[in-house]
């Protein structure tokens, strides 16, 4: 049975979405031209602008994370897709425009948005805007690192780098923070029910009624991690050790610990996850400097999260911590 959603015809969802989220957050964001997602209040051009692109239908992100302290424009594309090259560089040349100090460039390792990414960034080196990229990259459910995907992690890259950019930092600078993020941060997504797509009501992919899936990326595309499905504790005690693992981080080490709920599991839910990684990290003497949860990247109304763990340090956690303001994340003093 498809899923009941309040949509008008299916070509104009991704136009309407992007007009009301223009209202609902006039004060952070505004809709630009070409669909565009821009800050209400542009930054000063003395400062370092940050774009990125994505599909549409992650809502809050990636247009959510438009603001002061965050994104400067976010180019969306249609539900689950990248956008084409030609809006992507229109937004790099607005961003570039009369900007001395140059654009950080953020794109999250998916085959669209990497395709997109590659051709826009051949057309900036033929037009010598100052232009520099990340790539986020921090699921470990691939076995291959280089076909590891971007997931909510990019939020963390683009509130350290943003906080950098509002302090006035070179694109130098912001690139190197940005890229500290990415080398310390890992991620792992849990499903227990399908998405859908909102253009059909249809889902995305299946999955039994009893199970779990630990892996299953962004859409389900990996979903190697079949199991039956577990209490909450039991789930933190799969998927955290993993994380630390993987990133090596050890007894006497600072981490931000992310809990993102990707559309229909309650924080009631998420908040128990938390109280049983709290108990894990102290049980390894491991610090959790941050904790964040809520839902920052969605795929509709899948029921799942994806955790999230970041080395910290000093400097980075200052970063963290600064003032910003956008519909996804707002942080004051």
């Amino acid at each position: 049975m498809p899923m009941k959603k309040f949509i008008n015809k299916p070509e104009n969802l991704v136009g309407e979405l992007l007009e009301g989220m223009g209202l609902a957050h006039s004060k952070q964001l505004k809709l630009g031209k070409q669909k565009l997602i821009v800050r209400a209040r542009p930054k000063n051009k003395r400062k370092v602008a940050l774009v990125t692109l994505g599909g549409s239908g992650h809502e809050p992100a990636l247009s959510g994370w438009v603001g002061k302290g965050m994104l400067d424009i976010s180019v969306p594309g249609e539900i689950f897709a990248a956008p084409g090259p030609p809006r992507v560089i229109a937004a790099l040349r607005k961003a570039a425009k009369g900007r001395e100090a140059g654009v950080l460039f953020i794109v999250l390792n998916h085959a669209g948005d990497v395709m997109t990414a590659n051709i826009v960034m051949q057309m900036v080196e033929k037009e010598g805007l100052k232009v520099k990229q990340i790539l986020t990259h921090e699921d470990i459910s691939a076995s291959d690192p280089a076909e590891r995907r971007g997931l909510s992690g990019a939020l963390i890259v683009t509130k350290c780098a943003g906080a950098a950019a509002e302090e006035g930092r070179s694109l130098d600078d912001c690139l190197a923070i940005a890229q500290r993020v990415q080398d310390n941060m890992a991620t792992l997504a849990v499903a227990v029910s399908a998405a859908t797509h909102p253009s059909t009501g249809q889902p995305i992919f299946t999955m039994p009624d009893d199970e779990m899936n630990v892996g299953m990326g962004q859409h389900g595309e990996a979903g190697g991690g079949a199991m039956k499905l577990k209490t909450a504790d039991e789930t933190a005690d799969i998927m955290l050790p993993l994380l630390l693992a993987d990133r090596k981080i050890q007894q006497g080490e600072k981490v931000l610990l992310m809990l993102n709920g990707t559309g229909s599991t309650t924080l009631m839910e998420l908040y128990i996850v938390l109280r049983r990684c709290k108990q894990i990290l102290d049980a390894k003497g491991i610090e959790m400097a941050r904790a964040v949860v809520g839902e920052f990247l969605t795929v509709q109304e899948m029921g799942g999260f994806q955790m999230v763990i970041a080395r910290m340090d000093d400097e980075l956690l200052r970063l963290w911590d600064a003032p910003c303001s956008s519909p996804a994340l707002t942080m004051t003093k």
